[in-house]
């Protein structure tokens, strides 16, 4: 009787929170802009460190343009991930200067109790997004009981560009006990200036969604873009005009991983089957965007085991077939002894860190060896094009730091022509 009584309140609950989403006015269609970034004619390639913390773990970055021009990356640091010591961190990169500012914290696991009025055992995936009225927002996952699939979605909002936060607030976003929703995909506007909030669940079944919040970020309606059986997680959507958009997300599945891709043409009121795409995953995160051209550019980790690789991708087709246009970080099938990794770091912290590379090396062994055994580790991505037209990627490094790489539109375009020559009659 008991048991019964459970399911009928779920299906009850579940039942309100369909009707009130089906009573909302539909989408207006995707914000797309009609000017194309200012392009950059250098040719750069630049690799650094944003993080700056040692001896600590650092993991699931991302980054959004401020109004001057500067990039502000946001990332969660703590000795574990899901560790009670994890916060919410942020820096910014001036471009003029090719630097990074200092690591500050944002958010606390305590700072973020007293805010929402409610006990958190830990912090997750933040990500940032600017609201139409120019506010930014910065959403991030936190969890009261059990594990991620307990999490829930808070959010903070800043009018000076982030050096200051409103308290957080808890939205409510599932109506079983709001539970089992997480963020890891950029926030997107509609045309009307309303904001798309691709999350994902992980309680009992695992499924992408987006949530749709109105100017003053009330939510309005939420979309299942995936159910358990197709595998899709962190769905990442990639607007071509106001009504045509792709969605890929990460495979959660465990044979023949492949990214799952879900479309719509008619700005989102309805959405494809969900179906495995031309790209690997070993089920880890990805991250896209699409080009005033209507190419895609895409990173993530390209083979169905490890993320111990990281590639560039490129789609001229909206999405069916994929071009390897530079490969980020290559540790993939390497089999090294303790020495020979440590080695191995030390070469690679060398080429992106501004001091000496002892304590980089250090950090990485602590987060990444244990006994003989050590991994690499190149995850979770997030790619943005700025107004100046350049390109800024931050991502996961050996769970110990967040690089970034800063290229150029010319950087990208030389690139595709060494492929091409490359690949040419002759070459040697």
């Amino acid at each position: 009787m008991n048991r019964l009584a459970v399911l009928g309140f779920i299906l009850i609950t579940f039942g309100i929170g369909f009707f009130k989403a089906s009573q909302y006015p539909a989408s207006a269609g995707f914000q797309v802009s009609s000017k194309s970034p200012a392009s950059n004619s250098d040719v750069h390639f630049q690799g650094s460190f944003a993080s700056s913390s040692q001896h600590i773990q650092a993991h699931a970055a991302s980054v959004i343009e401020l109004k001057d021009g500067r990039i502000r990356a946001f990332w969660f640091s703590g000795s574990s991930e899901g560790a009670k010591d994890v916060e919410i961190h942020s820096a910014v990169f001036d471009p003029a200067r090719g630097l990074w500012g200092t690591e500050q914290t944002v958010a606390t696991r305590e700072g973020t109790e007293q805010s929402v009025m409610r006990y958190v055992s830990k912090l997750g995936n933040p990500v940032a997004s600017r609201a139409a009225d120019g506010t930014l927002r910065l959403y991030y996952v936190t969890v009261s009981l059990g594990g991620w699939a307990g999490s829930s979605i808070t959010v903070m909002s800043s009018v000076d560009e982030g050096e200051t936060w409103s308290p957080a607030r808890r939205l409510v976003t599932s109506p079983f006990l709001n539970i089992s929703t997480l963020v890891k995909g950029a926030p997107f506007l509609y045309s009307d200036g309303t904001m798309g909030l691709p999350v994902y669940h992980e309680f009992i079944n695992k499924f992408g969604e987006i949530l749709h919040f109105d100017k003053t970020g009330k939510l309005l309606d939420k979309q299942r873009l995936s159910a358990g059986k197709d595998h899709g997680l962190q769905p990442v959507l990639l607007a071509k005009n106001a009504n045509e958009a792709l969605v890929l997300m990460r495979h959660t599945g465990d044979e023949h991983r492949k990214v799952i891709s879900v479309s719509t043409s008619d700005g989102g009121q309805q959405w494809t089957k969900p179906a495995k795409s031309a790209l690997s995953n070993p089920d880890a995160a990805l991250s896209a965007v699409t080009l005033p051209d209507g190419r895609i550019l895409a990173v993530l980790n390209n083979q169905q085991q490890r993320r111990d690789a990281l590639s560039l991708m490129l789609s001229a087709d909206g999405g069916s077939t994929w071009k390897n246009v530079y490969q980020l970080e290559d540790q993939g099938d390497r089999q090294l002894d303790e020495e020979h990794y440590l080695k191995t770091i030390a070469g690679l912290a060398k080429d992106v860190a501004a001091t000496e590379v002892g304590e980089y090396v250090e950090s990485v062994k602590n987060a990444m060896c244990t006994g003989n055994d050590c991994r690499f580790e190149f995850s979770y991505p997030c790619l943005i094009q700025a107004r100046s037209g350049d390109f800024h990627l931050v991502y996961t490094w050996n769970r110990s730091f967040i690089k970034h790489v800063w290229f150029t539109q010319a950087w990208l375009e030389q690139r595709l022509k060494e492929i091409i020559s490359e690949k040419s009659p002759g070459h040697d």
